[in-house]
């Protein structure tokens, strides 16, 4: 029996029920592929997974990789794949892996211009931002305001908001200001006094509010600049937006998951990143071993980018 070592959850807990052991590695079927994994991204969603996750769950969403074998059959959405193949993997599970077989169906190629953990981190913040925009009908001549336009989701929802020929104020601390400004937004700071500025920085007013944080300031600064709660959207303040009427989206209560608009996105992403128009901000890289402390990094919240493991 083939095997592979990979990051495997003891039980329901937090980062320290995890631990990496020696697993199985399937043998790719029909539709299948098996990748030799060069990264994996480290995401929110994983630490928030591990309070109900079963003994020998398996963490990790997407990934990068060498594909080393395929079943009959291995087609991705931009084509058959091959041995040797340089590609990224979303949705999978079990990422966190040296190894691990994935359906075809989640495979893409990698994009040239981004590196191993660039490309590990580029599909779940990228699909998401673009059900973001989309919801909102994000176009040119809007001005979009992005809550959190330095984290993952929100330098991509910047980025693409930009590229639609929107104008784009980003919220993000004083330290990220350079960041947003360097992707095309007009940064502010939030905290007191946030929709003040944000009326100095936009002064015809905003059309767009995308919040990515969660936060009482988020939801209510939107609600005080946009006047159509159908174009404010969140991915996070799941009580507030239910009760205010915006857009709730993702994964939390009463949100659209909008999961066709999510998976058409990942080959877009992948060709404007390998155009080198989408870039995305690594902040931290940790060894295979240490997932907990790359899981704990991003449960704090502020990793300073996109985190990934290196098998």
């Amino acid at each position: 029996m083939t095997t592979t070592h990979a990051i495997v959850a003891s039980g329901p807990g937090g980062p320290e029920v995890l631990e990496l052991r020696e697993v199985p590695l399937a043998t790719p079927g029909a539709g299948e592929v098996t990748i030799s994994v060069r990264a994996a991204g480290v995401n929110p969603i994983d630490v928030k997974k591990l309070p109900g996750a079963e003994p020998g769950a398996r963490p990790g969403i997407e990934l990068s990789g060498v594909v080393t074998a395929v079943g009959d059959d291995a087609v991705g959405p931009l084509g058959s794949i091959a041995v040797g193949d340089e590609v990224v993997a979303y949705p999978v599970v079990g990422g966190y892996a040296q190894d691990v077989t994935v359906p075809a169906t989640s495979v893409l190629p990698k994009p040239r211009a981004l590196e191993w953990a660039q490309a590990a981190n580029l599909l779940l913040v990228g699909v998401t931002a673009t059900h973001l925009l989309e919801a909102t009908r994000v176009a040119a001549g809007d001005t979009v305001l992005v809550h959190g336009a330095s984290g993952g989701v929100g330098l991509t929802a910047l980025q693409l908001a930009v590229q639609r020929g929107a104008t784009v104020v980003g919220t993000a601390s004083a330290a990220n200001q350079q960041l947003v400004a360097d992707h095309g937004g007009i940064p502010v700071v939030y905290g007191e006094g946030l929709a003040e500025r944000v009326r100095a920085a936009a002064p015809d007013g905003v059309t767009v509010a995308l919040d990515t944080v969660g936060t009482d300031e988020a939801v209510d600064v939107s609600l005080e600049l946009v006047a159509d709660r159908g174009r404010i959207a969140t991915i996070a303040a799941f009580a507030r937006g239910g009760e205010a009427g915006i857009l709730l989206l993702g994964g939390g209560p009463g949100a659209d998951p909008g999961r066709e608009i999510r998976s058409a996105a990942r080959a877009p992403l992948v060709e404007l990143a390998d155009s080198g128009a989408l870039d995305v901000v690594v902040g931290r890289t940790f060894p295979l071993a240490e997932a907990r402390a790359a899981l704990e990094l991003v449960a704090g919240g502020h990793p300073g980018g996109q985190v990934a493991l290196l098998p």
